[in-house]
């Protein structure tokens, strides 16, 4: 399924929000948790992951995976976490919306 613009970054920093963790892990938590509705392709993850590096909402620093490999490991920032905050309760609204225009008349 094709994600609204502005919708990966919200994805993304929800699956940040429980600590550290690696960009597919990123991804298969958004696949598991839509039931396998979403699934996020690597390039979008990681331009989002970057964008949002750059906004100061999330910081990075490398580290070992599960199978000893190297990656990169991203977690929220204080401004990541309001930023989240803010994300949820539009897009909560939105949905909401959205519902009451999909209700029949």
């Amino acid at each position: 399924m094709d994600l609204l613009q502005g919708t990966l970054d919200v994805l993304v920093l929800r699956a940040l929000a429980p600590g550290s963790t690696h960009g597919y892990a990123v991804s298969r938590w958004i696949h598991e948790r839509t039931d396998g509705v979403l699934d996020i392709e690597d390039a979008p993850l990681y331009k989002a992951l970057h964008r949002l590096e750059r906004g100061g909402y999330v910081s990075a620093e490398w580290g070992l995976s599960d199978n000893n490999r190297r990656a990169r490991y991203y977690s929220l920032t204080s401004g990541g976490r309001r930023q989240l905050k803010a994300e949820e309760s539009a897009w909560r609204q939105y949905a909401a919306a959205v519902f009451k225009v999909l209700e029949p008349a």
